[in-house]
């Protein structure tokens, strides 16, 4: 089990094309802040039938995109 897991049925339960999320966002639903260690877990998100898309560290954001 991912420690993102959390993270990754919510953005397949939205069941929206694109998503975005704030840092904050993402601390709230996964329970852990966003860190580095998000770039080596981010792959599992297309078992969810989504990807990440732009990271945004200006912006404090993440896209995440259904995936044809």
């Amino acid at each position: 089990m991912s420690k993102f897991n959390l993270l990754w049925e919510y953005v397949q339960k939205s069941g929206s094309q694109s998503l975005q999320l704030t840092f904050d966002e993402i601390k709230d639903i996964a329970g852990i802040p966003i860190d580095h260690s998000f770039l080596n877990y981010k792959k599992e998100l297309t078992e969810y039938g989504y990807q990440v898309g732009k990271i945004s560290l200006k912006a404090q954001t993440v896209m995440f995109n259904k995936m044809d």
